[in-house]
This record gives C-alpha cells, sequence and structure tokens, in this order.
C-alpha cells in the first residue's frame, strides 16, 4: 500500500485558497456545468481483479454503483434545474471510483445526499458510496467507514453586507448561527464558540434565513460560503480567516471494511496518475489556480 508523503499545513491551506478564488470568479454561473467530460478511465473486466464474496467484486458484476453527493454546493457538489447529473469536484471524484469497478459515469446512479442522512443512507444501503463535502470524524467512523482524506479545506463564516459586528468566531457567542443539521460545523461554532445553533436541510436554506435576517450568520466550508457571497455581493459577505481544518473522506458500510483498501488504493493512483489534478482543474481549478498537493491518506485500520 503506498501512501504520499505527509503535508505542511500551509500546503494543505493552498486548497482553501484556490477554492475561495472559484468561488468568486464562478459569480453567476452556478447552475453551468463546470465538471470535467466523461473520459475517464472505466478498468475492462474488473470484476476479475476482485476476490469473491468481496463488495468491490459485487459492485463490478452489477455494473453500476450508486453514489451520495451534494446537489447544492457550487464547484463541490451541485445539480442545476433541469440537469441529469450533477457536477462538481465530489462526483468527479465518484467516477474515478466507478471507473477503477469497471463501472461508466453513464452507469452511476446520483442520489441527493444531505449532511443529515449520509451514515443512514450508507447504513440503509441508499448509496454504495458517499462524496459530500464529508469530514473525516473519530465519531464518524464509529459508524460507517471513511476513506481518504481526498480533500483538506477549512471553516469560515458568511454574514450580512452591512454586519460588522461578527469579524470572526471569537465575536459568535450568543449569536444564531445556521449549517446543515448534522454537519461538524455547527458543533464547532456551538461548543467552541458559543454561538446559538440552527439547523437547516441545506446550505441555501441557511444562506435564505440569513438575508431574512432570523439568523446572524452562516458557516461551512470557506469555498461553500464564498459561492453564495460571489451571488449577492450586496447582501453577503465572508468575514475572518478560516477557523478549523476539514478533511473530506469517502463513506462506506462498515459492512464492508474491504472497501478502505480499494479505496484508498484508488486515490494514490489518482493521485499519482493524474486523475485527482484532472479532477481538481475541471472543477475547483476554473479559478485558474494549480492544483495543491494531495493530502496524506489515513491508514485502513
Amino acid at each position: 500500500m503506498k501512501f504520499t508523503t505527509t503535508r505542511s499545513r500551509r500546503a494543505r491551506w493552498a486548497a482553501v485558497a484556490a477554492t475561495a478564488v472559484l468561488a468568486l470568479s464562478a459569480c453567476g454561473s452556478a447552475g453551468e456545468d463546470s465538471s470535467g467530460d466523461d473520459d475517464v478511465d472505466v478498468s475492462s473486466n474488473a470484476a476479475s481483479s476482485f476476490e469473491d464474496g468481496t463488495r468491490m467484486k459485487e459492485l463490478a458484476e452489477a455494473g453500476t454503483v450508486k453514489i451520495g453527493v451534494k446537489f447544492d454546493q457550487p464547484g463541490v457538489g451541485f445539480k442545476a434545474a433541469g440537469s441529469k447529473t450533477p457536477t462538481g469536484f465530489d462526483p468527479e471524484m465518484g467516477k474515478v471510483i466507478a471507473g477503477k469497478l469497471g463501472i461508466s459515469p453513464d452507469k452511476i446512479e446520483w442520489v441527493e445526499t444531505i449532511s443529515d442522512n449520509r451514515e443512514p443512507f450508507l447504513q440503509k444501503g441508499t448509496v454504495d458510496f458517499v462524496l459530500a463535502s464529508y469530514s473525516i470524524t473519530d465519531e464518524r467512523r464509529q459508524v460507517v467507514g471513511q476513506a481518504g482524506p481526498y480533500y483538506v479545506t477549512g471553516q469560515s463564516l458568511l454574514v450580512a453586507a452591512d454586519d460588522d459586528s461578527i469579524k470572526g468566531p471569537e465575536d459568535l457567542k450568543g449569536k444564531k448561527v445556521c449549517s446543515v443539521t448534522g454537519s461538524t460545523s455547527i458543533k464547532t461554532v456551538e461548543e467552541e464558540f458559543g454561538a446559538q445553533p440552527a439547523g437547516f436541510d441545506t446550505y441555501s436554506e441557511c444562506v435564505e434565513q440569513l438575508k431574512n435576517g432570523s439568523v446572524d450568520a452562516v458557516t461551512t466550508d470557506g469555498a461553500i460560503l464564498l459561492g453564495y457571497a460571489a451571488e449577492a455581493p450586496d447582501q453577503l459577505k465572508v468575514v475572518g480567516e478560516p477557523f478549523s481544518e476539514e478533511r473530506y473522506g469517502i463513506g462506506y458500510s462498515k459492512d464492508s471494511p474491504e472497501l478502505c483498501e480499494f479505496l484508498n488504493d484508488t486515490l494514490t493512483e489518482s493521485f499519482d496518475g493524474g486523475e485527482w489534478k484532472k479532477a481538481f482543474d475541471a472543477t475547483l481549478g476554473k479559478s485558474g489556480n494549480e492544483a495543491p498537493e494531495t493530502p496524506t491518506l489515513d491508514p485502513c485500520s
């Protein structure tokens, strides 16, 4: 098993800077197709390369896979009205995984997955994998598997454009802050900064709550927030520096622990072979920034 070498915190935050510029440059184009084409490597006779009884073999023989992604995060996972497939970095990485199973993009079933149903979807078999800005945590790894990380970003704050009372997380005590139910972001601002949490199903709902004055701020990964601010610069702004590190992982069922090695091997191959960079360049890299250094993968237990 080959892993990438340890990266510095500066290299990890390069990803945040790249996605921030992307979000601003993508103003007004969140619904446009920003993903790469479907020219991904699809392994031939993939089923024969997996051991009998493994989940990889089952999926390869079935010739289809269900992948849970976000539908409301421009640049990360977004499905425009009328579109058949979602776009963004997460869907592109989903295609890479499917390709290693011998499954072409047109055989992927994309399932909208919000923060609060990621674990239930994996536990119930609603989806086979989750790539939905899914931060790796010890708590989540108690109930589902998480391979990776395949991407690192950071938590930020979105406030009203005319609000000067919130300049960073230290100003959140007693403030009503919105994020999606079940996310690590909402726990962080409540437990570490004393904010009053307001949970909703999607970030879009949180943004609407901010616009109508029902909440004081919205919090999640910086790239996502800058995308919303770019769509309404007269109403919204992102303040402060990122104040956490979010490590995106690929979710899978703990009933199939062999998937961890398969996913880490697939990620390592995508790092070394250029597929990861291609996925980044086709989505988050539209800002003109170069792809950041690849993150260090956690070993499988």
